[in-house]
């Protein structure tokens, strides 16, 4: 008989911690709108455009982006990311910053294009109106703090030089 009353503490023991845990509290949207209390790296007041805060890591293994853009076939632009000491998240990560993780940005002439879990990524050309752009690429923890040595945000930018009709923005 002891054995029934174990298997019912263990059970109501398990009621109590995981019953709690999958309580709509909306502590969700709290946790997207800021940074994670992550032991990573220092969160620093300084934001983006967007307002996301820089996480400010050491430059010694600090994650880095390099952007390059080449002209393809069918009014498009193939877009490569070379990272190190970076590793891009699966879709449905924890919203918790992870040294070396997480996400791109493309921004291009500030405006934000896209998020990223992949190095490459094909550029409509109709984004791109005749003249020249800059494509920054910027790379982001899973908790939307954007990585940062010294200040200043973990990011690459190319040229791009449109030189077909002139397309509208969009």
């Amino acid at each position: 008989m002891s054995w029934t009353r174990g298997v019912l503490f263990v059970v109501a023991v398990g009621a109590l911690l995981g019953g709690s845990a999958g309580c709509g509290s909306g502590d969700a949207h709290e946790r997207k709108a800021r940074a994670s209390a992550s032991p990573v790296g220092k969160v620093l007041e300084d934001t983006d455009e967007e307002g996301w805060h820089y996480r400010e890591v050491g430059k010694q293994g600090a994650p880095q982006v390099e952007v390059e853009v080449q002209p393809d076939s069918g009014d498009t632009w193939d877009v490569r990311l070379t990272v190190r000491h970076f590793r891009f998240s699966p879709p449905g990560a924890r919203p918790v910053a992870v040294a070396g993780r997480g996400v791109a940005r493309l921004y291009l002439d500030g405006h934000s294009l896209t998020r990223l879990r992949t190095g490459d990524y094909r550029l409509p050309g109709r984004l791109v109106p005749r003249g020249t752009h800059h494509l920054t690429a910027r790379l982001y923890a899973d908790d939307r703090t954007v990585w940062a040595v010294r200040g200043k945000p973990v990011e690459s930018t190319a040229d791009i030089t449109a030189s077909g009709a002139a397309a509208s923005p969009g």
